[in-house]
């Protein structure tokens, strides 16, 4: 059997493993049907008799027209992919800035998962305030030895453990960029659940920005898609480059209505999420140190949002092996997939608290991290 049917094989297994489950934190996108994801698409707050959309108008309009709304900024435009919209985004500032240096944080998703995208297909230059785990300082960006056109701050800063600056360190990042002539763009695929760390809504949060991109399915649960928010001129540029980047689909209702769908049911709800994640949290540690696990790492304490690290000191594949016997013999499922961390010897993990993980008790935590340990 070749390598690449045997990871199938171990795909399938963890998914049905965890699909099974009765007892999750939160269901992972990989594990839904299609009947599932086409379900909520009937409860979006949008009357389903009217015409489906045409290259952009109709319900994705009155996306865009919310999205504007709950950030409040001038106006919004829908793309079918996050990467798309920050390209464009960055690239759009560039030629308004007469600069093509962007800072941003090596962590970053374009610097991670976007192909070297910036350089390649907007002929744009990188430089970072630093390359710690963490958010970048004022004092930071404010030494950068050369000129930038743009700042670009991901929010949370996924690779680093979903984290965030305070909400006077974002002030003073957002000041520092301008002191330095330089616009500042928010990277703000999960910023929909930032609120409750910054004690702020969400339009005080995107006012410290020029420009700010939302997803629709990391934290909403969408099927796909995105949003670019900022000044009426601005964003009406970026509908150009969308049409010249091939981002101008014919049809986009199912996106757009999972999306509504998405903002009407999990917005609301992610506070919760955020304050019951942070009881996950808290669980984790005495029950790993009664377990008698030599060392761990729980990354933000507290979590800064509904989803955290975990660092382990044992294989990535041994972690997943443990994980998916512990879903199939007792249908609870604390962690999913573990990868190899930066630093040799130890493994990560993602947390994720939603909707199905609200009704965990901090004992019944308590109790699956032990049942965990024990298979280590």
């Amino acid at each position: 059997m070749s390598e690449d049917n045997e990871e199938a094989e171990r795909e399938q297994r963890q998914a049905a493993a965890w699909r099974g489950a009765g007892r999750v934190l939160s269901r992972s996108a990989r594990e839904a049907t299609v009947a599932e994801l086409l379900a909520p698409l009937a409860e979006a707050p949008y009357d389903l008799d009217r015409p489906a959309d045409l290259y952009g108008n109709g319900v994705v309009a009155e996306l865009e027209e919310r999205v504007a709304r709950l950030l409040g900024m001038q106006d919004a435009a829908f793309f079918p992919s996050g990467t798309m919209a920050q390209q464009i985004a960055l690239r759009c500032w560039a030629g308004r800035t007469g600069n093509p240096v962007v800072a941003l944080h090596p962590m970053s998703h374009p610097e991670r998962w976007e192909g070297d995208a910036l350089s390649t297909v907007s002929g744009l230059r990188v430089v970072h305030p630093t390359t710690e785990a963490r958010q970048p300082s004022a004092e930071e960006v404010s030494a950068l030895a050369e000129p930038f056109g743009t700042l670009m701050l991901e929010l949370p800063l996924r690779e680093a453990g979903f984290v965030l600056p305070t909400w006077e360190g974002l002030e003073s990042l957002a000041g520092a960029a301008r002191e330095r002539e330089a616009v500042v763009h928010f990277d703000g695929a999960r910023l929909w659940e930032s609120t409750v760390h910054f004690g702020r809504p969400l339009p005080q949060v995107a006012a410290l920005a020029d420009s700010v991109y939302v997803s629709f399915y990391k934290s909403l649960g969408g099927l796909s898609g995105a949003a670019l928010a900022g000044p009426r001129d601005f964003v009406e540029e970026t509908r150009v480059w969308r049409h010249r980047y091939g981002g101008q689909v014919f049809r986009q209702f199912p996106q757009a209505l999972a999306a509504l769908a998405g903002l009407e049911r999990e917005l609301p709800r992610l506070p919760s999420y955020v304050a019951q994640a942070r009881k996950v949290a808290a669980a984790l540690g005495p029950a790993f140190a009664q377990a008698g696990i030599p060392w761990f790492r729980i990354h933000p304490e507290p979590p800064h949002t509904h989803q955290f690290q975990v660092w382990l000191p044992y294989g990535a594949d041994h972690l997943t092996e443990a994980a998916v016997r512990v879903a199939q013999e007792t249908g609870r499922v604390l962690f999913r997939r573990w990868f190899p961390a930066p630093v040799p010897g130890l493994s990560v993990t993602e947390v994720e608290v939603t909707h199905p993980g609200l009704s965990w008790t901090p004992q019944e935590v308590a109790e699956a991290a032990s049942d965990f340990a024990s298979r280590l």
